[in-house]
């Protein structure tokens, strides 16, 4: 596998990253997953729009200019001969002095790395179980807009989803609300219309998410922002999640008890995959 790392492509077996990189020592960075389909990345400007807002609320530098990370991905793509998948993106401050101060980290690393998929793997609407997890997200927090280098709140929710044999963990914020999975947004169905809650909630604005928003403008459907409480969604008439790397996945179950199902939900699957074809086409 070939991977990018500061204006280079080499093998994966010859990437080297300092142990003193900042990154690894506090998460100081910033992540995001774009998905790649027939070899094209889908939505690559939102998702590098928000890469460098992220980097300009933290204050670190990119190495690159947005025209150059493109083309930079795009040849990744093609060295590593990737149809299907996932294309990463990791900015780090680099490395500085010791300790929590951001002095003399002026030399940013970019790295950006693939993954395949199978190319049949999202040909089906996909069904996830949730489990409700202990972790409570901060509506105040002020990272909560961005794939920061630190995700242990959603490496801990997960881990006790797969350990209650679940798929992925539902997350409420400390006001007790619904508000996003580990590595999702989350949607519900009410009355016929798409809901979602607020991104002053303390959710991360989701590419995905923000798609959901123009396909239900597109085919009539209301879709709005709203608070919801566990035990009201149990009720709803659908509930399904959305990710870059997956897209649209509807959630069957919460806590091991049943969760209604909708036809909206497949027909939003159906016409965001329409969406993915014609603008990868």
């Amino acid at each position: 596998m070939i991977v990018f790392i500061n204006g280079r492509f080499v093998n994966v077996h010859e990437a080297v990253v300092p142990v003193f990189d900042r990154s690894f020592l506090y998460g100081d960075g910033l992540f995001e997953t774009v998905y790649v389909h027939n070899s094209r990345p889908f939505r690559f400007g939102q998702h590098l729009a928000r890469l460098q807002h992220g980097a300009e609320f933290l204050r670190i530098r990119m190495p690159f200019d947005m025209c150059a990370v493109t083309e930079f991905g795009d040849e990744l793509i093609a060295q590593n001969r990737l149809c299907d998948g996932v294309l990463r993106i990791h900015l780090s401050r680099g490395v500085g002095e010791r300790g929590y101060s951001t002095k003399g980290a002026d030399q940013p690393t970019l790295v950006m790395t693939v993954t395949p998929f199978d190319p049949g793997s999202l040909d089906r609407l996909l069904q996830w179980r949730l489990v409700t997890s202990s972790v409570r997200l901060d509506a105040e927090s002020p990272l909560a807009s961005f794939k920061t280098a630190n995700k242990l709140l959603q490496i801990i929710a997960r881990a006790e989803a797969e350990s209650a044999g679940a798929d992925e963990a539902l997350l409420l914020n400390t006001a007790g609300h619904v508000v996003e999975a580990a590595s999702a947004n989350l949607f519900w169905i009410s009355d016929s219309q798409v809901c979602t809650a607020p991104v002053v909630s303390g959710i991360l604005p989701g590419v995905t998410r923000a798609v959901v928003f123009e396909l239900c403008a597109q085919l009539g459907l209301t879709c709005i922002e709203r608070t919801i409480t566990p035990a009201e969604l149990r009720s709803r008439q659908g509930v399904f999640l959305t990710l870059s790397t997956l897209g649209i996945v509807e959630a069957i179950e919460l806590d091991a008890q049943p969760l209604h199902t909708s036809e909206l939900t497949l027909r939003l699957w159906r016409s965001y995959r329409a969406l993915v074809e014609r603008e990868t086409a």
